[in-house]
């Protein structure tokens, strides 16, 4: 943590990410100011920092430019994690999820660097898109300078990997062009307390369902594999990226390198819960609708962020299960 106290904007802030961040910001001895509009926020996310003097939260909407001004006009730096996030979100509201990742982007930018503030962009690992055939192998963990495979433009599915990458695009320009500070953050599945399964995030759903004793659906095979970092390390990632110079203008894979198929996490989430739940598999068409696609291995390589910040996801799978588990039953 820098010595230095800052003033700092997190939009998005009373998200699952943006309300963990938000705290620990706080808690490092930051000014901490959010802008949310509760679209998949929740004031119950940052209730405990409210009576805080050194938090403060703006409800709206990152398009209202003259609300955005004014915040960043009073911050040292901005933290944007404002974004349509899950694939139900994705795949049932569409244009909300084009419009507010790339043109709430581009405010965010545009007024950062009309007032020179450092900015951290968090983007995702959908933008990764398919992975590419390997002459039948196994993938590798995906790199920050892979190749990209996206489906095509009438599947629904890619529209949020392409608005994420747009947003990197633009960012990488406004550093290039303009010298505005910018880090790039691809975050990969990350799980914690006060995340919603209403966004069709599987791990809160496994455990939710579970801890009620209801069937647990997995969609397609189940083979499909996920990494999972929790959002206290993702946090931690976050923050040392921002305080780090040398970042600036870099992309970096913000994750967990370890690895489960679906069908594993769903048993294991039922061991865990000690749960009478059953698992049943539909297909992927069921519940998105005709012509899903998705990607059969998640992995992040992390040795670039590594490597410049000694970041180590410590929370394992178990351990994140833990903590979804005790949040759910409280």
């Amino acid at each position: 943590m820098s010595a230095r106290k800052k003033r700092i904007l997190v939009t998005g802030g009373a998200g699952f990410i943006g309300s963990h961040l938000s705290e620990a910001l706080v808690k490092a001895g930051h000014q901490v100011s959010i802008i949310d509009n509760l679209s998949t926020g929740s004031l119950t996310n940052i209730e405990h920092l409210m009576s805080n003097p050194r938090f403060s939260a703006t409800i709206d909407t990152i398009m209202n430019n003259e609300v955005l001004e004014s915040l960043v006009l009073q911050c040292d730096e901005v933290y944007h994690l404002a974004a349509a996030v899950g694939v139900k979100l994705i795949m049932e509201r569409p244009v909300e999820t084009i419009e507010t990742n790339v043109a709430g982007t581009e405010r965010v930018l545009q007024l950062a660097n009309k007032h020179k503030r450092k900015v951290l962009i968090t983007s995702s690992s959908e933008i990764y898109g398919k992975q590419l055939e390997n002459n039948g192998h196994a993938q590798p963990a995906l790199h920050e300078d892979d190749d990209r495979l996206l489906g095509a433009i009438t599947k629904r599915r890619w529209a949020y990997a392409c608005s994420k990458a747009l947003d990197e695009f633009l960012a990488l320009a406004y550093y290039e062009e303009k010298k505005l500070p910018v880090v790039i953050v691809r975050l990969f599945n990350t799980v914690g307390p006060r995340q919603t399964a209403q966004y069709g995030m599987v791990i809160p759903n496994f455990v939710q369902r579970a801890l009620l004793d209801k069937e647990l659906i997995v969609f397609g095979d189940g083979d499909q594999s996920r990494s999972f970092v929790d959002v206290s390390d993702a946090v931690k990632a976050l923050i040392l990226l921002m305080e780090n110079k040398k970042a600036t203008g870099q992309i970096f894979n913000v994750g967990n390198g370890a690895e489960v198929s679906i069908n594993d996490l769903a048993k294991k989430v039922v061991k865990l819960t000690g749960s009478r739940s059953r698992i049943s598999r539909i297909p992927y068409e069921k519940a998105y609708g005709p012509g899903f696609e998705d990607m059969r291995r998640r992995v992040p390589d992390i040795d670039r962020v590594r490597k410049l910040t000694g970041y180590e996801p410590l929370v394992d799978l178990d351990g994140i299960l833990l903590s979804v588990i005790e949040h759910f039953k409280q």
